[in-house]
């Protein structure tokens, strides 16, 4: 998410002086954006199989393509869901999860290596 603020214009994310998740203050620019990660990661996990499911049929026609549109889906999700990001709507949201969906994989290349 850092990096999609840092490279495309038009997505912004910005600590403002109410934020607060729950009751526990948001007081720094790294809380915001891990508090970003694991909202988007958790809506990875549970919503994206479903969306992923209804949309299996669209993804077989697209050769697989489709799965970028349920990312970005589910990034929308997050920009309504928290009024300190912005990200507006086709290609900032496309952009951001092109990088999200890269650094992913090469992070997954790392971390979980192929057992024989």
């Amino acid at each position: 998410m850092w990096l999609a603020v840092q490279f495309v214009p038009g997505v912004k994310v910005k600590l403002l002086s109410g934020s607060n998740f729950f009751g526990f203050m948001i007081t720094t620019q790294w809380q915001l954006f891990l508090l970003l990660g694991i909202i988007l990661g958790l809506l990875n996990f549970f919503v994206k199989p479903i969306l992923d499911a209804i949309t299996f049929p669209l993804r077989i026609i697209t050769l697989g393509l489709f799965s970028i549109i349920t990312g970005m889906v589910i990034l929308w999700i997050v920009d309504i869901l928290f009024k300190e990001l912005s990200a507006p709507f086709l290609w900032p949201l496309l952009w951001t999860t092109l990088i999200i969906w890269v650094l992913n994989h090469v992070i997954q290349k790392f971390v979980l290596k192929e057992e024989v």
